[in-house]
C-alpha cells in the first residue's frame, strides 16, 4: 500500500507520518529500551517530528562550518597554485585532498548529530584538526 492510496481521514498516525517525511522515509519507531536507557542513535537525518534545533546553536555551527569551508577553499587555491607552479612531490595533492575530505566528513557528522548536546561541537572541533594539517602542508610547499 502506498501513501497515495490511503484516505487521510482513516490514516493511522504511522501512515500519515510517511507523507510528511521527505523522500518517503519511514518514521523512526522506538526500539526496545537498552540496558543503558539510551536508545537514540548518534547520527541520523532529523525526522519530521523532531523539534527544530535552537537558532543560536544552528547559527553558531553554521558560522563555524563556514569558516572551516573558507579555510578549505584557501588551502585548495594554494594547493592548486603550488601544483601548477611545480616543485611539489607526487603525494602532495592526494594528502591535501584526503585531509580536506576528512574535515568535510566530520563537519557533516556534526550537522547530522545536531540534536545531541555535545557531540556536534566535538565533531566540529575535530574537523579543524585535519584542516590545520592541510594549512601547514599548503604553507610548507
Amino acid at each position: 500500500m502506498t501513501t497515495t492510496d490511503v484516505d487521510q481521514s482513516t490514516a493511522t498516525p504511522e501512515v500519515a507520518a510517511l507523507e510528511v517525511v521527505p523522500f518517503g522515509w519511514e518514521p523512526v519507531r522506538p526500539a526496545a529500551p537498552s540496558a543503558t536507557g539510551d536508545d537514540e542513535v548518534l547520527f541520523r537525518f532529523p525526522a519530521a517530528d523532531d523539534p527544530a534545533p535552537g537558532t543560536r546553536r544552528l547559527l553558531g555551527m553554521s558560522i563555524y562550518a563556514a569558516l572551516l569551508g573558507l579555510a578549505g577553499v584557501g588551502v585548495g587555491v594554494r594547493g592548486l597554485l603550488s601544483q601548477i607552479g611545480g616543485g611539489v612531490p607526487g603525494w602532495y595533492t592526494w594528502v591535501l585532498a584526503f585531509f580536506g575530505m576528512v574535515s568535510v566528513a566530520l563537519s557533516v557528522g556534526a550537522f547530522l548529530s545536531i540534536h545531541r548536546p555535545l557531540l556536534p561541537w566535538l565533531l566540529l572541533i575535530a574537523a579543524a584538526v585535519p584542516l590545520i594539517a592541510d594549512v601547514m602542508l599548503a604553507v610548507a610547499y
